[in-house]
């Protein structure tokens, strides 16, 4: 058994946790770097909802020659380039891990599982195959990452989960193209997601924040 990551956690300030979103971050940052968007969502206290930032281990980039924290390497910027599958098994296995222990607080179906970018990629590949019902996925600026395994690994416990896909139009990092082609993949194996596009970069705004709020409310009450 490996250690659990460590992370940030913010918890309800009147009850206890009702709801546990689990989110994950982009390559070469931290936990910390969605902390602050918890109060652009705005969701009003009695809905004691509890946020887990993990730090993705720290690991060599072969794209970029240096460490970083990374949920897996990055060998090229090719969506149907080589995949470190190694890398995301890795750390689908340290996901599932923190899911687990939210278990201990709250029932599966209320838990969201979370990710900017690459988290966003590590949040669809670990919903879709996990074997316990989410209370949702959320993607941002995210893909689909070994789309060819899909198909075989993918669990009918989240079916019927909803997901939510969101992505900006002039994204440089992650091409909008990679969002459209995973959405399409994800919905012709009949999951149940929704995308969505905003005029922004590789980044988050107000109105997707807005969105966001109004599509977690009735998961996490």
């Amino acid at each position: 058994m490996k250690h659990l990551l460590k992370s940030v956690e913010i918890n309800p300030k009147l009850l206890p946790p009702k709801a546990s979103v689990i989110w994950l971050h982009g390559l070469g940052v931290s936990g910390y770097d969605f902390v602050d968007f918890v109060v652009e969502l705005n969701l009003p206290q009695e809905y004691s909802v509890r946020f887990v930032f993990p730090h993705a281990p720290v690991r060599f980039i072969t794209k970029f020659k240096q460490k970083m924290r990374a949920w897996f390497d990055i060998i090229e910027l090719d969506r149907q380039g080589l995949q470190d599958e190694a890398g995301i098994a890795e750390s689908q296995q340290l996901i599932e891990q923190l899911i687990e222990q939210e278990l201990a607080r709250v029932p599966s179906n209320k838990i969201i599982l979370a990710g900017f970018s690459q988290g966003g990629a590590m949040a669809l590949h670990c919903g879709l195959r996990y074997g316990k019902t989410l209370g949702g996925i959320l993607v941002l600026s995210g893909f689909l990452s070994v789309a060819e395994k899909l198909n075989d690994e993918k669990n009918s416990a989240n079916q019927n989960t909803p997901i939510l896909m969101l992505h900006g139009e002039q994204d440089p990092i992650v091409p909008l193209a990679w969002s459209e082609a995973s959405y399409h993949f994800v919905s012709n194996l009949k999951f149940n997601i929704t995308w969505k596009i905003y005029p922004m970069k590789h980044a988050v705004c107000g109105e997707e924040a807005r969105d966001i709020a109004q599509w977690l409310i009735p998961l996490v009450t």
